[in-house]
C-alpha cells in the first residue's frame, strides 16, 4: 500500500488543483482558438500551449530549472524577443503608402488616444473592491490599445511583469477579432455617403525615399523620445535591410527563419506566465475589460480623426482609413477595405489603409516610449 501511495502521489493527478484545471481550459481555449477559429494562430498557440504545460503539477516547466523559466528569462525578461519581432515586421513592411500620404501619420497618432484614455480608466478601477492597479500596471495595461502584441509585451515587462500573461492574451485575443470588433464602430460613427468616398491614386515612391524614411525616423526617435529607441530602432533596421536591397538574404532571414523561430518562444514564453495564482484574479478581468475599451477608443478616435480630415480635404479622404491607425498590420486595414468595398463595390482602400496601419505601429511604439519615460 505504501508503494502505491508513492506512486499514486508521484503522478500529477494527485497534486491538480482547480485553478490548475481552469487554466488548462483556458490553454484548450486558446488552441481551439488558433486552430478551428483561425485567430492569430502563430502567437495563440504556441501561448495555449505553454498555458498547458506550466500548469502541468510537479513538471516543473515555468519553476527555476524548467524549460519555459529560462526561455521567459533568456528572451522576455531582457525584452530580446519582442525586439527581434519588431525587426522581423520592419523587414516585412512598406512604408510605400505612408510616404506617398504623409498626412497618415495624424491618423495613425489619433488611433493612440485609446491607450492615454485606458490609463487613467485603470487607475480609476482602483476606486472599486479588489484593484489595484499603480501607475505602472496602468500603462502596462493601456498599450493593449495600441494592438500591437510586441509593444505590449516589451511594456508589461518592463513595467507589469505580474500581469504580462493577462496583457499578452488581451492584446493578442483583440487583434485576432479586429474583424468583429471594429466594423460596427466604423459604421456607427460613419454615413454610407462617407463610406462610399473613391481616394485618388497614390504617387510612385522612389527606392531613395524608401532608404530615407527608415533613418530619418530614428533619427527623429533619438531626438525627441531616446525611450522609444529600442523599439522603434530594431523597426527601422528592419525596414532598411529589406528596401535598401544588398541584403536580400538577411531581410529574408528576418522576414522567414528568425521571426518565426521567435514567434514559437515568445508565445511559450507568454503562456508560462498562465498560471492559475496570477492568471486568476479579478484583476484579469479588468484587464480583459480595459482592453476591449482601448480597443474600441483608438478605432473611434482613428474614424474620427479621418472624418476632421476629410472634410477639411473637401472629401478626398475616407473616413474608414482611420480605423487603420491602430497597429494591427495588415488586418486592419484589410478591415477597412472590406467595409469599404461594401458600401461601394468599386472602392479599394487597401493600399490607403495601409499609411495609417504602419503609421499605427509606430505611434504604438512612441506610446510606449512616452510611457516607459514618464513612468518606467
Amino acid at each position: 500500500m505504501d508503494k502505491l501511495l508513492l506512486l499514486w502521489d508521484s503522478t500529477a493527478l494527485a497534486h491538480f488543483e482547480v485553478g490548475q484545471l481552469i487554466m488548462m481550459l483556458v490553454g484548450f481555449g486558446l488552441l481551439y482558438l488558433a486552430i478551428v477559429k483561425k485567430f492569430e494562430p502563430l502567437l495563440l498557440l504556441p501561448i495555449g500551449f505553454g498555458a498547458l504545460l506550466t500548469n502541468i503539477p510537479i513538471a516543473g516547466f515555468s519553476e527555476a530549472g524548467g524549460l519555459l523559466h529560462y526561455i521567459y528569462k533568456i528572451g522576455i525578461d531582457t525584452g530580446v524577443f519582442p525586439l527581434l519581432i519588431f525587426m522581423g515586421v520592419g523587414a516585412m513592411t512598406d512604408f510605400s503608402a505612408l510616404i506617398a500620404n504623409p498626412r497618415m501619420l495624424l491618423l495613425g497618432a489619433a488611433a493612440q488616444f485609446g491607450i492615454f484614455a485606458t490609463l487613467f480608466g485603470a487607475i480609476a478601477l482602483n476606486l472599486l473592491p479588489g484593484f489595484e492597479f499603480t501607475l505602472k500596471d496602468a500603462s502596462a495595461i493601456a498599450i493593449i490599445g495600441g494592438a500591437d502584441g510586441p509593444t505590449a509585451i516589451f511594456l508589461a515587462s518592463r513595467l507589469a511583469p505580474d500581469l504580462l500573461g493577462a496583457i499578452a492574451v488581451a492584446a493578442y485575443s483583440y487583434m485576432a477579432l479586429v474583424p468583429i470588433i471594429q466594423p460596427p464602430i466604423m459604421k456607427a460613427l460613419t454615413t454610407k455617403a462617407e463610406r462610399e468616398i473613391k481616394m485618388g491614386q497614390l504617387r510612385f515612391v522612389s527606392k531613395r525615399e524608401k532608404i530615407i524614411f527608415p533613418l530619418a525616423v530614428l533619427f527623429l526617435t533619438i531626438l525627441f523620445l531616446p525611450a522609444a529607441t529600442p523599439l522603434v530602432g530594431m523597426f527601422c533596421f528592419g525596414n532598411l535591410m529589406k528596401e535598401c536591397g544588398v541584403v536580400d538574404r538577411l531581410s529574408n532571414t528576418a522576414q522567414n527563419e528568425l521571426i518565426n523561430t521567435v514567434t514559437i518562444f515568445l508565445g511559450l514564453a507568454v503562456g508560462s506566465k498562465l498560471s492559475a495564482e496570477a492568471f486568476l484574479t479579478v484583476e484579469t478581468l479588468g484587464i480583459l475589460g480595459l482592453g476591449a475599451i482601448a480597443f474600441a477608443i483608438g478605432t473611434a478616435t482613428g474614424v474620427l480623426m479621418a472624418k476632421l480630415m476629410s472634410r477639411l480635404s473637401g472629401g478626398a479622404i475616407n473616413p474608414l482609413i482611420g480605423a487603420a491607425g491602430v497597429s494591427a498590420v495588415p488586418m486592419a486595414a484589410r478591415v477597412v477595405n472590406k467595409v469599404g468595398l461594401e458600401a461601394n463595390p468599386h472602392n479599394f482602400l487597401l493600399m490607403h489603409a495601409m499609411g495609417p496601419n504602419v503609421a499605427g505601429v509606430l505611434g504604438s511604439a512612441v506610446a510606449a516610449g512616452i510611457l516607459l519615460a514618464l513612468v518606467g
